[in-house]
C-alpha cells in the first residue's frame, strides 16, 4: 500500500512537472491549504514564512520552513537560491497596517523601493516578483494546486438578493472596480446606493465594521472584486468564514464577489455560516 501511495505521488509530481516548490507565505489559511495540497501531489514544499504574519502551523505542513521579517527581500531570494528553488508562488497577504511600524527592509528591498514611484499593493507585488524572477525563479499563480478554491458563478447560498440589494450590487460594482484600478482597495460597502465605506489600508473586515457603525447595522451590501489590472499570480480577493462573522456583526446581508477571481477559503464552512446567518453570497 505504501509503495502504491508513493507511486501515486510520483505520478502527481510528474504531471505537474515539479518535484520541489517554493511557498512565500503570508497571512491566513491560504498558505496552509496550498502547502497541504502541494504535498498531497507528491511535491516537496519549502516555505519562506513571515514572522508575525504566517501561521506557525506552516511548519507542520511544509517539508522545510524558513522564517524572515517582512522586507527581507535579499534574504528571501538567497534562501530560495540556496534551496535550488526554480518555481515559487506568493500565497496569502501581508497585513498592510504594519508597513509603517514593523517592516525591516534590507539593502535589496531599499534599493527596489528607491526606484518605485508608489508603494501601493499592485506596484509593490509586481516589483518584488520582478526581483525574484531576475534570479531565474518562475512565479506561478497562487491557485496552481487549488483551482477548486476559485468561486463559481451564481448565488452560492439559499438566500437570493432582493431587488434593492441587486441594485446596490450593480451600483457598488463599478465603484469597487474603480478603486481597484486606482490600487486603493478591493471592497466597498453600500446601502441604498450610498457608499458607506471604501477599503484602503485597514483591510476588508475593518471596512465592513466601519460601514456597520455608519449604516446602523441594517441591510448593508458588501462588494469585493479583483482589480482591473490584477496580476492573477497573487493578491486575489479572498473570503472565508471570518468574513461572514464580521458581516453578521455589522448587519450586512449580501456579499457580492467576482466569478473565477475570488478565493473561497474553507468553502463548505463559509457557505454553511452564510446560510445560518441569512447572508447572501453571489458571484457575477
Amino acid at each position: 500500500m505504501l509503495n502504491s501511495l508513493n507511486n501515486q505521488n510520483e505520478e502527481f509530481s510528474a504531471n505537474y512537472g515539479f518535484n520541489k516548490f517554493g511557498l512565500i507565505a503570508g497571512t491566513g489559511r491560504f498558505p496552509l491549504l496550498f502547502a497541504q495540497s502541494a504535498k498531497s501531489k507528491g511535491i516537496k514544499v519549502v516555505a519562506i514564512a513571515h514572522k508575525g504574519q504566517t501561521s506557525p502551523e506552516i511548519e507542520s505542513l511544509a517539508d522545510k520552513t524558513y522564517w524572515i521579517k517582512v522586507g527581507q527581500l535579499g534574504k528571501l531570494i538567497r534562501l530560495l537560491k540556496d534551496e535550488g528553488i526554480k518555481d515559487v508562488a506568493l500565497v496569502g497577504g501581508i497585513t498592510k497596517t504594519i508597513m509603517f511600524s514593523e517592516v525591516a527592509p534590507d539593502l535589496r528591498a531599499l534599493s527596489l523601493i528607491a526606484k518605485m514611484r508608489t508603494l501601493n499593493d499592485d506596484a509593490l507585488l509586481r516589483a518584488v516578483a520582478g526581483e525574484i524572477e531576475k534570479e531565474g525563479i518562475t512565479i506561478h499563480n497562487s491557485t496552481i494546486f487549488l483551482t477548486d478554491l476559485l468561486s463559481p458563478s451564481g448565488c452560492l447560498t439559499r438566500r437570493q438578493p432582493n431587488k434593492n440589494e441587486a441594485q446596490d450590487i450593480a451600483f457598488g460594482w463599478e465603484i469597487a472596480k474603480e478603486i481597484g484600478r486606482l490600487d486603493i482597495g478591493q471592497t466597498v460597502v453600500v446601502k441604498d446606493r450610498v457608499v458607506l465605506a471604501v477599503e484602503a489600508i485597514e483591510g476588508t473586515d475593518e471596512a465592513i465594521r466601519r460601514a456597520g457603525a455608519l449604516g446602523k447595522g441594517k441591510g448593508l451590501v458588501v462588494i469585493k472584486v479583483s482589480k482591473p489590472q490584477q496580476d492573477l499570480r497573487f493578491d486575489l480577493p479572498a473570503i472565508g468564514p471570518n468574513t461572514i462573522t464580521t458581516m453578521k456583526e455589522a448587519g450586512a446581508r449580501v456579499l457580492a464577489i467576482e466569478t473565477g477571481k475570488t478565493l473561497l477559503i474553507d468553502k463548505e464552512e463559509l457557505i454553511k455560516a452564510a446560510n445560518q446567518a441569512g447572508i447572501t453570497i453571489v458571484a457575477r
